[in-house]
């Protein structure tokens, strides 16, 4: 018995457990019961003893931080099947990196390490780089409804659709090609031919009063003339320049002109006077003139290459401009935002520039690549259209501020001289050399767009051209 009670039983046991023969040895045991046994059983009590300090390794581990427990996911609240049971047990982990990898990323989304290294499930990780799937781009989220019931879907917003055809043309006999003029503008009124200047003196300007009741006619001889469209009548005549009149512009009863003998008249037609105020500044002809919306600011530019901002008092400029490289007759307030003003330059500059006339601050440059004959802002819309010249004789619709092109159109054989905006905002003229007036849509109406901002659509309806 002491031979056999030297030797000692070495079971398989964790390296912190104690020897269990020092256990045994205390004990009184009959002579027929052996050592080994005794000791296993030891073995057996000491751990339950100790069973608040033992951790079995088939057993899932607590701690105090809470971590789901994949046997007690609800599967079905996602419409999935749990993994099947492995050997009798459940692939845990896999299961749950299933079942979020299949919330996140779709039933049909494989791992790389599946394809590539084929790692068995046990070993995914769903944060793993994903190999990119077969799957139409419509059926990803916000396009495709493999997303979870709490994601709202929103209508997906189409690019309005514009027509790069003219949908009306109309022949203009005689329409001069002179970059420096203004000839063509729209009323608010139906109007009829006016009058005819004879062969002594011919059309350099043309500007409708605000009600579309009164037009202003710049003349070859430096005359003004005011004509009642409703009567088809000359009513008043005016002079003060000594040359042509290539631009005319209104102000509620104010008239500015502008002259290649290089000065701006400001005229009221209440006043019995011819003109109240001389502007000087440019040093050539100006041939671009225009009142802000807010009939505070005049802008002018000229074939000095200069665009120059004018207030209601001051018979200097209060802003001048020197950037463009080549006249500027293209000039553009923004309804949308005020002291916003845009000009283009000729053949020499072809570029389109922003300004911040409140500011004084230079915005942006957008280089067309093609002369800017004019301009004109949207007021249903942050858009405006530009007209050009040599070398490509086109129209062009942007979005601002990224001056994205929404459209280019053409049609004209010479350059786009001319350009006027319909009342409602929905459509342009434009005129050239080639003696034709073309009409475009171009922009939305204002009821469509408070229809885009209230749900989401677009609306190409067209109301009647006056």
């Amino acid at each position: 018995m002491e031979e056999r009670s030297s030797k000692r039983i070495k079971p398989t046991m964790e390296e912190d457990e104690e020897d269990p023969s020092s256990s045994s040895s205390q004990l009184n045991l009959p002579p027929s019961m052996n050592r080994p046994t005794v000791s296993l059983e030891t073995q057996r009590i000491n751990r339950l003893i100790r069973s608040e300090h033992y951790h079995s390794p088939s057993k899932p581990i607590y701690s105090d931080r809470f971590i789901p427990s994949p046997s007690g996911s609800n599967f079905a609240l996602f419409g999935l099947e749990p993994s099947p049971k492995k050997d009798g047990k459940e692939d845990g982990p896999g299961s749950y990196a299933g079942m979020l990898r299949t919330v996140l990323f779709g039933p049909e989304t494989p791992e790389k390490a599946d394809v590539v290294t084929g790692f068995s499930p046990s070993s995914r990780n769903i944060f793993r780089y994903k190999t990119e799937t077969q799957r139409p781009v419509n059926s990803f989220p916000p396009f495709g409804c493999d997303e979870g019931p709490s994601v709202s879907r929103s209508p997906v917003k189409s690019p309005r659709n514009i027509l790069k055809s003219a949908y009306k043309v109309l022949d203009a006999p005689a329409l001069q090609d002179d970059f420096y003029l203004n000839l063509v503008d729209w009323s608010a009124q139906n109007v009829t031919k006016l009058c005819d200047l004879g062969g002594d003196e011919s059309v350099c300007s043309v500007g409708w009063a605000l009600r579309g009741t009164h037009l202003a006619i710049g003349t070859s001889s430096g005359t003004i003339e005011i004509w009642d469209a409703l009567r088809c009548r000359r009513i008043r005549t005016m002079g003060g320049h000594r040359l042509r009149v290539g631009a005319v512009a209104w102000s509620s009863s104010v008239l500015s002109s502008g002259s290649r003998d290089k000065k701006i008249l400001q005229r009221d037609i209440r006043s019995q006077k011819d003109h109240v105020s001389k502007l000087t500044g440019h040093r050539s002809e100006v041939c671009g003139l225009k009142w802000s919306y807010d009939n505070r600011e005049l802008a002018s530019g000229g074939n000095d290459n200069k665009l120059l901002v004018w207030n209601q008092h001051s018979t200097k400029p209060v802003l001048r401009y020197c950037e463009h490289t080549a006249a500027v007759k293209a000039i553009a307030w923004s309804p949308h935002l005020h002291g916003l003003l845009a000009s283009g330059g000729g053949t020499a500059d072809r570029c389109i520039r922003f300004w911040n006339t409140k500011t004084n601050t230079r915005l942006s440059c957008v280089d067309t690549n093609s002369q800017v004959c004019n301009l004109a802002w949207s007021k249903n819309v942050n858009e405006l259209v530009s007209t050009h010249g040599y070398s490509q004789n086109q129209i062009i619709v942007w979005k601002y501020p990224t001056m994205s092109k929404l459209a280019t159109l053409t049609g004209h054989t010479f350059r786009v001289l001319y350009l006027a905006v319909s009342p409602d905002g929905q459509t342009i003229v434009t005129g050239a050399g080639d003696e034709t007036l073309r009409f475009w849509n171009v922009f939305p109406s204002p009821k469509s767009q408070r229809r885009e901002s209230g749900i989401g659509a677009l609306s190409f309806g067209r109301t009647t051209i006056r």
